[in-house]
């Protein structure tokens, strides 16, 4: 999951994100009918659905909403509306405040409102709002008939206009004005000139019902024919459609939604940015005079190029950029000398429908290469100059080539800043840095190499690229002190809580700039150090053999609108971004949903990904959100990376929820659509039936809710209680989600659920959903801990009973590892999985700083009880539940504990490159080769077994392959793998895996077999692995 961010306001300052403030009358406060010490906030809606309405409140109010919802109900009704009285704090200078529905999803408006307070508050004061309007009114403003900064309706193609819930028996025309000025209200539409409308009385085509599914039922409009000429000007200015009853009165009036119709216009299919020289390997080679920027930017009015000679002078030229009205493209030449050394930024005149007026926008390009410190400018960048390569840089394609044998995948996700902050054995001005990959004596890199011989495929680094809340600027980040507090203590958090939006550490899923590597990563911001350093870290990785996965955040941006950091949304206003009903861009991903169903967005997820495989060579994609993109997208933007990299792997989130969720707008790239395409999705099936619960539990059912690696029914904790047989019958469904998983998650796999019926994966129950989805095992992420959440020690810290020994929460954790490693699929583990890595209980560690990330590749610790996690990750309410825990000193691993859960990992990942077994192709080789015993109602649910024949078939080949035993339980169990009541490995040949035998594990080596019987003994928190024929 990505991580969603929690409410976070601590001063006025930070709250206000857009402020109008707007007096209709002169009024004054004497005489207000709010309480005393109150602000009365009165609130209209149009259709008078005030049930769920309420207001949350921080700064500004004597007692701030404790939570978001439910928040405070109104205080009463009058001829307005609603209204609510809120106690006001005087020491202040304003009240913060917002208005949302029952959800908590949907606000009355998309910025914090701030009301400044007047003279006079003591005795109380009034304000207005009305539905969907962010104005904040100082006396009763009349109400409206339209709102032209919302827009309802949709201009799909130029001669069609899709207004959902519009009356078809109305009439209709549509407004524009190049400058804006047009204003609605009870009398008509005012301002711009005006062309009527037709309703089309069968409503949209076809085509444009599969292609807008969310809006097919809408009513139809359309242009005349010889309006359509005149449809890309009228849309570089204000546009709106009026509503009018059949006495002429205007009902209603909305802005239009654009990308349907730019789509429809001009795409663009060549290169964008700073375009550098002719190109023999590319399609588009490129101007003839070196150098041409070219900005698509369809509405602009006029475009400009300012040129600087470095990151803080002035412009030192300002270039007119010419139109190019066929390809909608901005371009002005330049000259190729100027690359490498020269920045640039546009100046975009752009009418913006938020603000009702022609703004100037001075951005960086949205297809920058390079960047100054911070974001501030791009650099006119040539990546295939030898200053922007490591030594040796060439070379580094064919260790790319060669870095990963055939055989399973397997991923190890790492943050570019956890993976040295630490360690001392690398250079101090290393540390935190791609270079840190670059130095193979290193501790981290050691480690790293450990893995990758016994058999680790891909390091996944998280977001690498530019992102926007890390200082770029090392003097302009500030460490915290953090003080050597008691394990259990909330001091170490307080001491973070100050600087911890201008340390050095951030996951990175606030994307400013797509294709230029991060800045703070770097020795230096300026220039083109971060390309320089960034290809030695994937040089450095490729060397180790590892191949590098970027962590992709192509779903949303971290601003819109006219914010600082937004890019695309002030190049081309309200193109980029996915709208809601009232053409606000949605936040369902947590920030500015992205919509690469719109062309233009597409192409630069592809052009971006085409730029990382080529220049920086990435092996590998995880993609943040992914079921936020169409399928048919990630499926163009693999085809054209396969043209370099033929085994490119492509994998992401696939959750199904939001405005897109269950393909409302398109088929999306989310689990249950991708059977077949061969892209990954993490499978939360597996992952919760291993760890237990799932990942929005809180105060004690973190506790309650165990899962079968860390005691469910079989060592229940204080908090479970006794045994019952509801816990027993959860545990055997948990044990169907792990067979599935296993068994690659397939959808058609066979198995004989817990109730003893024969079914297929996508039979098996998870939460109303198909447990098996997948139709291939590549497509099978499966994983047990990933950056967010608790990682797999800390959750098996609160499930465990609390007197478990170190030595068995040692090999708890290694029997969910060793259910990830031998799964068909891609194995994936969090970086520190290994080492027992704990974030002391942080579930959100997003914005933790260094402190509540580290690894320590000394392995002297684990990082477990370091105080209580910070407040600001939404950890502060189970405080009282992890307290106890971080408090015992019996729970915490030393390096004994630590190194032993190290060299378990190795020998489970060299088991699984052992063997082809353990890396069927294909569905088909699945079902006819893996098979799971003890299924269905049994006695013993705390045990998986699975066989894998080295044939096809379920005959007696069983006596040639592998068959793996995870025992669960707190004791050893003896079991015999029948058919029927034949036991078939009676007089077979099988031993403990070569590995195991000689391994680091020395529980695992009291595995035994009786051929005899065919009985084999595990002991207990065990995962073995028996090779079956195998005479040595």
């Amino acid at each position: 999951m990505t991580r969603f961010l929690g409410w976070d306001r601590p001063a006025a300052a930070r709250c206000v994100l857009a402020l109008l403030f707007f007096v209709s009358a002169p009024t004054g406060f004497a005489n207000a009918a709010a309480p005393a010490g109150d602000v009365r906030i009165h609130y209209h809606r149009d259709g008078g659905d005030y049930a769920g309405w309420q207001l949350y409140t921080w700064y500004g109010a004597l007692n701030p909403s404790p939570q978001w919802n439910p928040a405070q109900p109104n205080t009463g009704t009058d001829g307005f509306g609603v209204y609510y009285d809120v106690a006001i704090n005087t020491a202040d200078t304003g009240l913060n405040f917002i208005l949302h529905d029952a959800s908590g999803n949907n606000k009355n408006c998309p910025n914090d409102m701030f009301f400044p307070f007047p003279a006079g508050i003591p005795n109380g004061a009034e304000i207005w709002q009305l539905q969907d309007d962010c104005t904040i009114y100082t006396s009763v403003p009349a109400f409206k008939v339209g709102d032209v900064n919302k827009a309802k309706a949709h201009w799909l193609v130029p001669g069609t206009i899709a207004w959902p819930g519009a009356d078809p028996t109305n009439t209709y025309r549509l407004y524009y004005a190049a400058d804006g000025g047009i204003t609605s209200d009870a009398s008509g539409v005012s301002g711009g000139a005006s062309i009527p409308l037709s309703v089309v009385s069968s409503g949209l085509s076809a085509a444009l019902k599969e292609k807008y599914p969310f809006i097919a039922s809408a009513t139809a409009l359309k242009l005349r024919p010889q309006d359509l000429p005149s449809v890309p000007g009228i849309l570089k200015g204000q546009v709106v459609v009026g509503n009018f009853d059949g006495s002429g009165n205007l009902v209603d009036a909305t802005a239009l939604q654009i990308p349907g119709v730019l789509d429809s216009l001009c795409t663009y299919s060549g290169k964008l940015g700073a375009v550098i020289g002719q190109r023999s390997d590319d399609s588009d080679r490129g101007p003839a005079s070196g150098l041409q920027f070219r900005l698509w930017a369809p509405t602009a009015k006029s475009v400009k190029l300012y040129l600087y000679d470095s990151p803080t002078s002035p412009a030192s030229r300002v270039l007119p950029m010419s139109w190019n009205s066929r390809t909608c493209v901005w371009a002005a030449d330049g000259d190729s000398s100027w690359a490498n050394r020269k920045y640039y930024k546009y100046e975009v005149k752009v009418f913006v429908r938020l603000t009702g007026k022609v703004e100037t926008n001075l951005v960086t390009d949205p297809y920058s290469l390079g960047l100054s410190v911070d974001s501030q400018r791009s650099l006119v960048t040539d990546l295939r100059t030898p200053e922007t390569m490591p030594p040796g840089w060439e070379d580094g394609r064919s260790a790319k080539q060669a870095s990963a044998p055939p055989g399973p995948l397997s991923i190890y996700e790492l943050h570019i800043r956890d993976f040295s902050i630490s360690d001392t054995s690398v250079p101090q001005p290393d540390r935190g840095k791609y270079l840190a990959f670059a130095d193979r004596q290193s501790r981290g890199m050691k480690h790293l190499r450990e893995l990758a011989s016994a058999g680790l495929t891909y390091v996944h680094v998280l977001p690498s690229f530019d992102i926007a809340t890390v200082p770029e600027d090392p003097s302009q980040q500030v460490t915290p002190v953090v003080p050597n507090a008691p394990p259990d203590s909330d001091a170490q958090q307080a001491a973070i809580a100050p600087v911890r939006d201008v340390d050095g550490f951030n996951w990175g899923y606030d994307p400013w700039h797509y294709t230029v590597p991060e800045g703070s990563y770097a020795s230096d911001a300026n220039g083109v150090a971060r390309i320089r350093e960034y290809r030695a870290m994937v040089k450095g990785l490729h060397e180790a053999g590892l191949k590098v996965v970027m962590d992709v955040v192509y779903n949303h941006t971290t601003a819109s609108g006219q914010d600082a950091r937004s890019v695309l949304d002030r190049i081309v206003p309200g193109y980029y971004h996915r709208l809601n009903e009232v053409g606000n861009v949605l936040t369902d991903s947590c920030c500015s949903d992205t919509a690469a169903e719109h062309a233009m967005f597409e192409k630069l997820m592809i052009d971006s990904t085409e730029t990382w495989t080529r220049e920086y060579q990435v092996d590998g994609y995880r993609f943040d959100l992914m079921s936020f993109h169409p399928r048919s997208t990630m499926l163009r933007l693999r085809a054209n990376l396969r043209r370099f990299d033929p085994d490119v792997y492509i994998y992401g989130e696939g959750w199904n929820f939001g405005a897109v969720g269950n393909n409302a707008r398109f088929v999306q790239a989310s689990q249950l659509n991708l059977a077949g395409t061969g892209i990954g999705t993490f499978s939360d099936r597996l992952r919760d039936a291993v760890r237990g619960g799932g990942p929005f539990d809180g105060g004690e059912n973190f506790v309650r809710n165990q899962g079968f690696i860390n005691g469910l029914w079989y060592d229940n904790n204080d908090v479970a209680g006794l045994q019952t047989p509801g816990q027993k019958d959860w545990l055997l469904h948990l044990r169907d989600l792990i067979m599935v998983g296993l068994a690659g998650n397939l959808k058609d796999y066979p198995l004989v659920d817990k109730d003893g019926n024969p079914k297929v994966g996508s039979q098996i129950d998870y939460f109303g959903q198909p447990a098996g989805y997948t139709g291939s095992p590549r497509e099978n992420i499966v994983y047990a801990s990933a950056h967010d959440n608790q990682t797999l020690f800390d959750i098996s810290q609160y499930k465990l009973p609390v007197g478990t020994s170190l030595a068995d929460r040692v090999r708890a954790q290694t029997l969910g590892l060793g259910i990830i490693a031998l799964a068909q699929g891609v194995s994936f583990f969090h970086a520190g999985d290994d080492l027992l890595r704990s974030k002391s209980f942080d579930n959100n560690s997003y914005n933790s700083g260094d402190w509540f990330n580290l690894i320590d590749f000394t392995y002297q610790s684990n990082n477990f009880g370091v105080g209580l996690p910070p407040s600001w990750g939404g950890n502060q309410d189970n405080w009282p539940v992890m307290k106890p825990f971080l408090g015992n000193p019996d729970l915490k691993p030393g390096f004994q504990e630590i190194d032993q859960a190290r060299r378990n990992f190795l020998d489970l990942l060299e088991i699984r490159t052992s063997s082809p077994l353990f890396n069927l192709p294909t569905a088909e080789e699945v079902i006819e080769r893996v098979r799971f015993y003890n299924t269905g109602p049994t006695d013993n649910p705390t045990l998986i077994v699975m066989a894998i024949s080295r044939v096809s078939g379920r005959g007696d080949d069983s006596r040639n392959g592998l068959i793996v035993f995870c025992n669960a339980d707190k004791v050893p169990v003896v079991y015999t793998p029948k058919t029927e009541k034949h036991a078939d490995y009676m007089s077979a040949r099988a031993r403990l895996h070569p590995v195991q035998r000689t391994g680091a594990d020395p529980v695992v080596k009291g595995s035994t077999f009786d051929p005899a019987t065919g009985k084999f003994n595990i002991p207990a928190r065990t995962t073995a692995v028996f090779v079956v024929g195998d005479s040595g």
